[in-house]
Formats: C-alpha cells, structure tokens, sequence
C-alpha cells in the first residue's frame, strides 16, 4: 500500500496541473466559428456533429471546441469575464507566415504590440473574442524575469504597437530574429493611449 505523506493528509502539498488541456466557446453561429478556428489555427476536426466541434493542431484529443447552445445572448462590451485566448508560435518566421496566410484569407489582426515578453498579434473572432498569436521574444526564463523587473516593464506595463506588414517586410529582407523581437519603448504609442486602444478592441 502507498505510503501518504503528512502533506497528503492535510492537503498542503502542491499539486499542479500537468497542462492545460482546452477551451470551450458557445456560440450561435456554429459553422462560422469552427471554420474560423480551423482557418486560424489550422486546427483539424476531430469530431463534429452540427451542434459540437472537437478541434486540435497538435496530440492533445482537442484544443478547442465549439458548441451551438440555443437562446445564447451576446456578450456586452467591456464584460466581465475571459478577455482572449493565446496562442503562442515556435518562431517569429512562423508567425509572420500565418499572418500573411490569414491576411490573403481576408482575417487581419484587430491590433498588434511588443508587449515585451511577447511579440503578438490580436484577432477577433466571429462572435468578437479575441485570440492572441504571438511567439516569445526571450530565449531563457532568467531573461524574461530580468524584463518583468526592469525599468521599462515598470514604465510601460503594456507595451508598444508595431505595423505588421512591416514585420514581415523585414522579416523577408533578413533582418535578425532578434532584432526583430527588439522591445524598443521610445516606439509606438504611449501606454495610455495603448489601454484606451485594447478597451477599444474588446
């Protein structure tokens, strides 16, 4: 028989989740939604009966689905609750691509920022979620704790806004991954005006 710690007994042991596993959105409009998400994420559809739809991009059962919930209302502006889901790419190559591919299928990002930690892209989906594609701009956690406790977190919490097109005209050109992902504060807009831009975006 297993032994059971005194941690065990009085619940005070740490347990964590081994991943996150998925999301669940409800919608009225099935089959926009699931072409949506498979569209973006390149998701495959593992099970769809017209009222439920189980997708993933990778070996997770599903990442995301959705289900067609009768009578649903829409959600406010400026709600309570879930802000975006993220989604985070290998490389900047990556998401410079799947930009491009999303800007030829006619889905362009509502904004896009330098949040220093990330470089990322928000989109918004047919009921106005928004989803959050953005590749990681540090290499080490030692790096991205050292940019939580610098001055320009402190300055700026948020972040700057860069041009996308731009992104992937340099990108092309061959100008360093890292350069690429460069947080520079002195650019974009100021963080006031970048919260009013998110507010606007919700």
């Amino acid at each position: 028989m297993p032994s059971v710690s005194a941690g065990d007994r009085n619940g005070s042991r740490r347990v964590v989740p081994a991943k996150f596993a998925h999301a669940v959105l409800a919608t009225k409009q099935f089959q926009a939604m699931v072409d949506w998400y498979t569209t973006v994420l390149q998701a495959e559809i593992v099970h769809s009966n017209g009222m439920l739809a189980f997708m993933t991009y990778d070996d997770e059962h599903h990442r995301i689905a959705i289900a067609a919930v009768p009578g649903l209302d829409d959600r406010p502006c400026h709600a309570v609750g879930l802000d975006h889901l993220a989604y985070t790419y290998a490389s900047i190559g990556d998401l410079v691509f799947t930009y491009e591919r999303l800007k030829q299928a006619g889905i362009l990002p509502v904004v896009t920022i330098n949040h220093g930690p990330t470089t990322s892209m928000y989109y918004r989906d047919p009921d106005g979620n928004r989803v959050e594609l953005q590749v990681d701009n540090f290499d080490s956690i030692e790096e991205l704790k050292g940019f939580f406790q610098s001055d320009a977190m402190q300055k700026n919490p948020i972040g700057v806004n860069f041009n996308p097109d731009e992104l992937a005209r340099d990108f092309h050109a061959g100008i360093p991954e890292s350069e690429l992902k460069k947080y520079d504060a002195t650019r974009g807009l100021d963080p006031a005006t970048m919260r009013r831009l998110m507010g606007a975006n919700q």
